[in-house]
């Protein structure tokens, strides 16, 4: 009599149980990526860097009175990537697939950043696979050394190479005088070539700022609505390339535009709330930050970009454009050497370089000089392994974007814009 007892209080039970409404998954979604923007909140009071962007609900922002310890965010973080993983997703269509992916992926993030705030230690690749999902490939002195020999062959002159290098590059320094009207020429370029593709709505703008005594070159600081303030640091000098750079990268097609369409088509059309919060150590940068700078080729294709500065820019900077095109022969190959920085930034963080050695490793490999080593060295320090996002995120990007566009300027356009329309991650560009 027992056992039969047992037996229907166990049938009762499943049938009870079977009964039970389960929560729908898109619901069940929204919930968590309420409980992710809080959870970004929580840690920028940890970080003050994590938050780069907050333009969501008023009532959630914190004061440090609400500050959490870091291991009770650990554990929340944990439940919610395993009540994401747990979603059915069997229903959902591509829009649905790509926001659980990134909330998912967002949310490996913010575990990794603050994991690393409590003490954990990480390697490089263990540190970019966590709040990026990316692993940056791992070069050779031996390839940087072939670089470096192309450039000592472009490079006018003898001796040293870093010298010459500094020597022929300095005469193409934006005078300071003329620092603002040769961003503003190249800022109202670049808006008017990103028009043709992408709806922007009237009111978009931006301030430009020109500050000191940071570690990064330019900073894009979007306040949402389409509005943004645009930092340009002057520590160092400008050279006439950094003006069409920092305009597309910052401006138009690159950070002002991604953090625009996202809020629009995210957060505003569809109402989803994970995208009112912009955490800055997160697979949400590497996208950023590659299409930002692969906007800038989407912008000026083929031999543009030169025209135009010889054209526009140089006049208004005063300098000689006749030096123009052996300019840029040398960045170009100067832009393969990017690369190293990330391998300096992989020797300093996993203690194989200490800060000297990273600075000359800079100076041997990317051929900067030691006040530019000195800076990208204090980014490294604040920023860790971020760096990856510039250039293996650009890659990522371009490769993606080819993949599907092939060589047509219409059709790159045409995906590019789906790119920063989209929550795509890195793995899902390769």
């Amino acid at each position: 009599m027992k056992n039969i007892a047992l037996f229907s209080l166990v049938v009762v039970s499943l049938l009870i149980f079977s009964c039970k409404p389960q929560m729908d998954p898109k619901t069940e979604i929204n919930n968590i990526a309420e409980e992710y923007v809080k959870l970004c909140l929580h840690t920028g009071l940890h970080d003050p860097y994590f938050v780069d962007a907050y333009y969501g609900p008023e009532e959630w922002k914190l004061t440090e009175e609400q500050k959490k310890p870091l291991q009770d965010l650990i554990n929340h973080t944990q439940e919610l990537i395993t009540k994401a993983t747990a979603i059915d997703k069997t229903n959902f269509d591509e829009a649905w697939q790509l926001r659980h992916n990134y909330l998912h992926k967002q949310l490996i993030a913010v575990k990794t950043r603050l994991e690393l705030l409590n003490g954990k230690k990480m390697t490089f690749d263990e540190q970019t696979k966590g709040l990026f999902d990316a692993v940056a490939p791992t070069y050779t002195e031996e390839y940087f050394e072939g670089l470096i020999a192309e450039l000592d062959a472009a490079v006018p002159g003898k001796g040293d190479l870093n010298k010459r290098l500094e020597k022929f590059t300095n005469q193409f320094i934006i005078p300071e005088d003329k620092l603002d009207a040769v961003f503003t020429a190249a800022i109202n370029e670049c808006r008017k070539r990103t028009l043709k593709y992408v709806d922007l709505p009237e009111h978009e703008n931006f301030t430009v700022e020109y500050v000191k005594n940071e570690p990064w070159g330019a900073y894009n600081w979007y306040k949402g609505n389409f509005f943004s303030i645009i930092q340009v640091n002057t520590d160092l000098p400008k050279k006439i390339d950094s003006a069409i750079d920092l305009a597309c990268h910052e401006g138009y097609p690159g950070h002002h535009v991604y953090n625009g369409l996202l809020e629009k088509t995210m957060y505003k059309e569809r109402g989803w709330v994970e995208f009112s919060v912009y955490a800055l150590f997160s697979p949400q940068s590497l996208i950023a930050e590659g299409s930002a700078n692969y906007g800038i080729p989407v912008t000026f294709p083929g031999d543009d970009r030169i025209k135009f500065e010889k054209e526009v820019l140089f006049p208004i900077a005063g300098l000689d454009a006749s030096k123009v095109d052996k300019y840029y022969e040398i960045e170009r190959l100067k832009s393969k050497l990017s690369f190293a920085g990330n391998e300096a930034g992989r020797k300093y963080i996993n203690g194989e370089f200490t800060a000297e050695q990273y600075v000359e490793w800079r100076q041997k490999y990317s051929l900067v000089t030691k006040e530019r080593a000195e800076q990208n060295l204090s980014f490294v320090e604040r920023f860790g392994t971020y760096i990856i996002n510039y250039n293996y995120g650009q890659q990522l990007v371009k490769e993606y974007v080819e993949r599907k566009a092939g060589d047509d300027p219409e059709k790159i356009w045409e995906v590019y814009v789906e790119l920063l329309s989209k929550p795509y991650t890195a793995s899902l560009l390769q």
